[in-house]
Formats: structure tokens, C-alpha cells, sequence
């Protein structure tokens, strides 16, 4: 009930101190708001003055295809405190010896002659840039040169708390910032190091800062996040972000494949069917992002679509690497040392010719996503996103007790960002809901964990306490022979094509008897492991998902729904699994939430067979199903 009050009062809170000029706002932004007749009248004239009497633009930053390059991107550090999946080899990539690198003064040295020649925004990326120990003086190195209006950031966010309000006075005027799941334990799986509440922190700070939009960039990846598109969207009701949902590309070492990626219409009908009234925004010329709101939010959404329709024709990016090497495209193995030429001494003019030649062999285009693919290019953590620290141990951040968005299931609904708007209360943060509930009549302290947050009023998956359907219950109906046979007695696939789509629901269970000892370190979370509860859920929902791969003659299901519950049974020092899916189609989900109990319940073996090997996995059965001709059934 008191979600929308204090929605209401977030937005009331934040527009105040985009209001203000004293609360931080970055200095090369105009305080947002509403500017008056006259001084919009004066920026036209202003305007026009500019187009009119403009320069030519360089011909050295402009390529054969008329292509004007005035967005320049600069790789501060190979190394990063991530090792995210989708940037870099597991195994690590061997880093350029520090002599190789660029140095303090080459970077600026080279970011005055690109200004000079026409470049008025340069993005610091990485590696991740804010472990850089420089970084802030580079910044305020940046701003005084003339002509450049931007200097943005990309970063993993771990650092940006703590260092944003000394780059915020340097002139750091851009955030973007990497988060590719509100899941924190899916977070510490996918970067392979922990730190998921750090970037919450610096969501937290640039917002409180004046930084609007925010801008939050999420690889999607299928069968990892695609399922938490609607939660990170739902964060632009209350929030001034720029959610920007990148299709995953391929790049040496991240084991890139066509199935993993979800293509920008995908998600758009997906975003769609929840927010039908969502509007296509107007971008700029150059811009690679589709951008997007829904009429009432605060803030947006937007499509990077590299792969599946590339934006080639507008590109206006050069990057520069960590070691000094000019790429004209993200996508082409083609670069160029101008790090050699500057330690060889080259003059300024000789500089722009090899930058100018460069620029001029860029192609109208990159390949093709399938030829991309097959291509021989850096690892993504060479030319600027995220990778590791290669020669330090991974930092050891514990989990904080307290939770900033109040992420805690893997399947959010509408109403997350009205729930999140706790966070903001009095400027403050909030402590989480603790996740230990004490239930069963043994009194002893349960860990209780679900894959929602919230339960589904509309929603026919059974969880203990809720009432059975109002359909009749009644005997099973069953076939007297074998129906994945075919005449001859061979394994074949039933042909579901003549049967009608109805709404599916089925539920299963299993329990896992860890013995005394799995079972206090379960509920205390002190598995060396990791939260085996958060993890067995995890795998528990993704088994669902993949049932068809692993089962030869299942059938695929676009599941509508998926939950697994997790509850410690104190009595028989066990955890009892339960999985429901729900899906619309012509065939059931029993097997779905069969595969996600077997494997959830596998997966707590894995965590805890090293504590204790008299682990038992038992009662895997069928508790009810719903829908399809056969009848509904459920377990006395």
C-alpha cells in the first residue's frame, strides 16, 4: 500500500535535485528543467549562427563514405576487477607489458590532436578505467581542451562510488555504467567475482549526483538474463536511467554463439506485450542505440543492435587501445601503432596522415554476424570493456547485509521499481528483508528461498499454503501403450500438432537429505561454495528452460513461468525442492518441473558433497498438473 506514496516521493526527490545547481549537477550539463521562451529562442539563433559559419570538418577524421568522425574512445588500462563471460577468455589474456602501454602524457598528447581535428566527445573505457590510478587527473587534463563538449565513462561500476564525486568536479559529464542482471547471485556468476552491491552504490551516487540519464548498459544472453528484460525496464519508472539492452556480440575468447544471442525485435516484442503503449523516441544522427519510452516513466530504453541491424552507415567512433593502436571498427582486425609513431617522433602532420589514412580504408560496413564470428580480433577486454586483474588475487568483497534495489527473486514483476523506491528514502539505503524465516514446528531457523518475489494472484502453480484450482480434481487419465514409440516399437516424438493450445501448469518436488552437518552449514550460509540455496534456485529455473536439450524426445516449451522454492526441513536435516512452470501450448510441462527439481537437487550435492558424501536425493516426483486431454491429476 505504501509502494506508490513513496514512488511519488522519489520522483518528488529526484526532480528536486535535477533542480538544483548546488546538488552536484556535472558542470558541462545545463541544470535540466524547463528553460524559458527567450533563452530557448536565444540557443536557436546560436544554433543557426554555428551551421552557418562551421568549418569544414576534417578531412583526416572523415572517411571515404563521407563519414565524419567526431566521437573518439580511449582505452585507459587492459586490466579490470571483472572477469566478465561475455568479454574475455575464462582462461585470462596474456596483457601487454606496462612499458607498451600508453602513457599519461601519449593519451592527452594524442587527445589534443583528435579534439583539434574536429572530435568533441571521448569516452575512457578499459579494461575498466576507474582502476586506473590517474584517471581523475586525466579527466580535468581533458576539459580544458577547446572544443571538447563530453567526456563520458564507461564502467564495471565497482569503483564508481567511491571516485565520482572528484571526477564529477574534474568534468566528467557521462556515465555509462555495465549491470547485465538484478540478480546478485547470477551476478557474481556471469563477472566470476562478487561486487553486485558496489554497483548498485554507484547507480545510487551518479543519480544522487545530478547525472541524468544514467546510463546502464545489459548485455542480454539467452538462457542467462533474457528472462529479467521486463525488471531492468521497470527501473525507468521511477528512476532517471537510460537502460540500454546490447545484443551480444562475438569477440576472441567469450565463445560466442548465434543461440545465445536475443535480437533487438525479440526483446522489443517481448517489452511490448507487458507495455503496449511504449513509444519509439527521435535519436541523433550518429546515435547507435534505438531509443524508447513508455508514456509516465521517468526514464528510457534503448536497443543496441550491432548484430542484427548494424547502424554502420552513421558510425562516428575511433578507439584508441590501451597499448595505442587505432581501430576504426569495433568489428575489424585492422589497427594501426600510433603509439610507435609518437615514441619515434613523429610531428603532428605526420601523426594526422597515418590517422587519415586509416580512417580513409574504413569499409562501408562490418560483416556479417555469422562472418563476424569466424573473424580474428582482439578479446572485447583488449579493446574496452571488462576483464580482470591479471596478476592479482580477486577481490574479496562480502555481500552486504543490505540490498539497494531490493533484488531477490529472479522474476520481478511490474511493480519492482515501486518497491525500489526505498532506496532513495531520505536519500538513504535501506536494510533488505531478511531472507531467514523461521518455519515448521521444529522452530529451527529456516532459509526460505523462491524464485519470485511476489507471489501471482492470477498465477495456478501450487506453493504450500495455497488452495488447489477450482477445477475437479479427478482420476488420471492414461494411456495404455507407450507414447513416444511408433508402430514398429521405435523411439520417436509425438506429433502434438493437431492438438489445441491450452494453459499448462504442473508442479514437482524433490528433497535432499544433506545430514547434520551440510545441513547447519546450508543454513548459515557458510558453504565455502557459496549460497547453495541461490545457486540450486538458479540452476533449478535454467534446467526448466533446457529441458527440451536435455531430455531427446521433449518437445521445446516457451515456459510463461518458472519457480523454484527451496525450504530447509530442520527434522530430517534435508531441503525440500519444489518447481512449478507454466506454459500455453499444446503440450504439458511435466517434465519441465521435474528436470528443474532433479537438478536443482543435483546441484546442492554439488555444493555440499565436499562437507559430507551421505548426501541422499530422493522423492522426485510429480506433484499436480493441469490442462491439456488427458486430465488434470495431483498427488494425495
Amino acid at each position: 500500500m505504501a509502494a506508490r506514496p513513496l514512488s511519488r516521493m522519489l520522483r518528488r526527490v529526484l526532480r528536486s535535485i535535477a533542480r538544483s545547481c548546488s546538488s552536484g549537477a556535472p558542470v558541462s550539463q545545463p541544470c535540466p528543467g524547463e528553460p524559458s521562451q527567450a533563452a530557448a529562442e536565444e540557443l536557436s539563433r546560436r544554433r543557426q549562427f554555428l551551421r552557418e559559419h562551421a568549418a569544414p570538418f576534417s578531412a583526416f577524421l572523415t572517411d571515404s563514405f563521407g563519414r565524419q568522425h567526431s566521437y573518439l574512445r580511449i582505452s585507459l588500462t587492459e586490466r579490470c576487477n571483472l572477469r566478465c563471460q561475455y568479454c574475455m577468455p575464462e582462461e585470462g589474456v596474456p596483457l601487454t607489458p606496462k612499458a607498451d602501454l600508453l602513457t599519461t602524457e601519449e593519451i592527452l598528447t594524442l587527445a589534443r590532436l583528435f579534439v583539434k581535428e574536429g572530435v568533441n566527445k571521448i569516452r575512457l573505457t578499459g579494461g575498466e578505467p576507474l582502476i586506473r590510478p590517474d584517471v581523475v587527473d586525466i579527466v580535468a587534463q581533458l576539459r580544458r581542451l577547446e572544443g571538447l563538449r563530453t567526456i563520458g565513462v564507461t564502467t564495471n561500476g565497482i569503483n564508481l562510488a567511491r571516485l565520482l564525486p572528484q571526477l564529477q568536479k574534474a568534468g566528467l559529464s557521462a556515465i555509462n555504467i555495465s549491470l547485465d542482471t538484478l540478480v546478485p547471485a547470477k551476478f557474481e556468476f556471469i563477472v566470476r567475482r562478487k561486487g553486485f552491491y558496489k554497483v548498485m552504490e554507484g547507480i545510487h551516487k551518479a543519480i544522487e549526483l545530478g547525472y541524468s540519464p544514467v546510463k546502464v548498459n545489459c548485455v542480454v544472453m539467452r538462457g542467462l538474463n533474457e528472462d529479467e528484460l521486463l525488471d531492468f525496464v521497470a527501473l525507468t519508472e521511477g528512476l532517471p536511467l537510460d537502460v540500454r539492452f546490447i545484443e551480444y556480440m562475438p569477440f576472441d575468447g567469450n565463445k560466442w554463439n548465434f543461440k545465445k544471442m536475443v535480437s533487438y525485435k525479440e526483446m522489443l516484442d517481448t517489452i511490448r506485450q507487458q507495455w503496449p503503449e511504449l513509444e519509439r523516441l527521435p535519436e541523433e544522427e550518429s546515435s547507435t542505440a534505438k531509443a524508447f519510452r513508455i508514456p509516465g516513466f521517468q526514464g528510457q530504453i534503448s536497443f543496441i543492435t550491432s548484430m542484427s541491424e548494424h547502424f554502420c552507415g552513421t558510425c562516428n567512433r575511433l578507439r584508441i587501445t590501451a597499448d595505442g593502436n587505432l581501430k576504426v571498427c569495433l568489428f575489424g582486425n585492422s589497427e594501426v601503432s600510433l603509439r610507435d609513431h609518437l615514441r619515434a617522433g613523429a610531428s603532428e602532420q605526420e601523426l594526422l596522415r597515418i590517422i587519415g589514412a586509416a580512417v580513409g580504408r574504413k569499409k562501408r560496413q562490418h560483416a556479417g554476424m555469422f562472418n563476424i564470428s569466424q573473424m580474428k580480433n582482439r578479446p572485447m577486454i583488449l579493446i574496452e570493456l571488462f576483464s580482470m586483474f591479471q596478476d592479482s588475487p580477486p577481490a574479496n568483497l562480502s555481500i552486504s547485509p543490505w540490498d539497494p534495489f531490493h533484488v531477490q527473486g529472479l522474476r520481478l514483476r511490474a511493480s519492482f521499481s515501486s518497491q525500489m523506491a526505498t532506496l532513495w528514502k531520505g536519500r538513504g539505503v535501506p536494510p533488505a528483508p531478511p531472507v531467514a524465516q523461521r518455519r515448521l514446528g521444529s522452530g529451527s531457523p529456516q532459509r526460505h528461498y523462491t524464485s519470485h518475489a511476489d507471489s501471482d494472484a492470477n498465477s495456478k502453480c501450487l506453493s504450500p499454503g495455497s488452495q488447489a484450482p477450482a477445477t475437479p480434481w479427478g482420476p488420471p487419465s492414461t494411456s495404455e501403450q507407450l507414447t513416444h514409440v511408433d508402430s514398429e516399437g521405435r523411439a520417436a516424438m509425438v506429433d502434438v500438432g493437431g492438438k489445441p493450445d491450452t494453459e499448462r501448469v504442473a508442479v514437482a518436488s524433490a528433497v535432499v537429505l544433506l545430514g547434520p552437518v551440510a545441513f547447519k552449514l546450508v543454513q548459515q550460509n557458510q558453504l565455502k561454495k557459496g549460497d547453495a540455496l541461490v545457486v540450486a534456485q538458479l540452476a533449478g529455473v535454467q534446467a526448466a528452460k533446457l529441458t527440451s536439450q536435455l531430455i531427446p524426445l521433449c518437445h521445446h516449451v516457451a515456459l510463461s513461468h518458472v519457480q523454484v522454492r527451496l525450504e530447509l526441513d530442520g527434522t530430517r536435516h534435508a531441503v525440500v525442492i519444489q518447481a512449478s512452470c507454466r506454459a500455453r501450448g499444446p503440450t504439458g510441462v511435466e517434465m519441465e518441473a521435474l528436470t528443474s527439481a532433479t537438478v536443482a537437487s543435483l546441484t546442492l550435492y554439488d555444493m555440499c558433497k565436499a562437507v559430507s558424501r551421505d548426501i541422499v536425493l530422493g522423492e522426485i516426483k510429480l506433484i499436480s498438473k493441469t490442462g491439456g486431454q488427458r486430465g488434470d491429476f495431483h498427488r494425495a
